[in-house]
């Protein structure tokens, strides 16, 4: 029987064309963002918490009307959509893509490493500030803010909440993985909506997106402080890394492992 996938038209290329085609995309865009200067991390990041910052804007008006998480995560998703069509991004983006590029010698370790410290750090700036402005200007959010985040700040250390911050940092990596494996806008943003469902909706922990919501918390008077964030953060850091380079990325890297040896073998001959 022959083989459909290599007799598709124009508009539906096989599928090793559509994985090797996103795979160089992936490499490409890694490359370039690892190649940035320190100025250009640093403001894309700072961008990027801003902009996610109005979907959690969104994520604390719709919770205070309806008291539903899953409500409150869809109207979440304007803070994705906003990072996607103004081509910012998280911290936690930053694994699927950027590593590949490492791995494909496209860019160094030091590169990444920089690449993540700078993005993140320039993330909870950008947070800060814009929630901020949330409280500032919509006080009436100060209850729902601090209820919010009581469910991070006062969860222990348990694996439980390592599970939560691994699927957290699965599905954002997987959501990355889902734009980058079409052309369509349309389609990128169902993918926004559906990360951003799953990690508001089902508050799972993210350590950009949670600790906005904190950060909300404190600048509307919490009953804890940034020490009590500072002792969630710290594991969830590293389960969100778990989940985006275990579970999502090194599959995706054991996939494209034929790709992977051609584009470090062209790297090698270039050199």
């Amino acid at each position: 029987m022959s083989d459909t996938r290599t007799e598709l038209g124009d508009g539906d290329a096989p599928v090793e064309d559509q994985v090797g085609q996103a795979f160089d995309l992936i490499v490409s865009e890694g490359a370039q963002r690892l190649h940035r200067t320190w100025r250009e991390v640093l403001t894309t990041g700072l961008a990027g918490g801003l902009e996610v910052g109005v979907g959690v804007l969104a994520y604390l008006a719709v919770l205070a009307e309806t008291d539903s998480h899953l409500l409150a995560g869809i109207a979440f998703s304007i803070g994705f959509i906003a990072l996607l069509l103004a081509r910012s991004e998280l911290f936690t983006e930053g694994f699927l893509v950027p590593v590949t590029a490492v791995v494909a010698k496209r860019a160094s370790l030091r590169q990444l490493l920089l690449f993540w410290g700078g993005t993140f750090a320039a993330n909870l700036v950008g947070g800060w500030i814009i929630t901020w402005l949330v409280i500032r200007a919509l006080p009436d959010l100060r209850a729902t803010a601090i209820e919010s985040s009581v469910h991070f700040v006062d969860s222990p250390l348990s694996v439980q909440s390592v599970c939560l911050g691994v699927l957290a940092g699965s599905v954002l990596t997987l959501m990355t993985r889902m734009q980058h494996g079409t052309d369509s806008d349309g389609a990128k943003i169902v993918a926004a909506v559906a990360g951003a469902f799953l990690l508001a909706g089902l508050q799972l922990f993210h350590s950009v997106l949670d600790s906005l919501l904190v950060f909300a918390a404190l600048h509307a008077g919490a009953p804890f402080g940034y020490a009590d964030w500072l002792a969630w953060l710290w594991y969830t850091v590293l389960a969100n890394m778990a989940g985006g380079l275990l579970v999502v990325t090194l599959l995706r890297l054991v996939r494209s492992k034929d790709l992977i040896v051609d584009e470090r073998a062209e790297v090698d001959a270039g050199r």
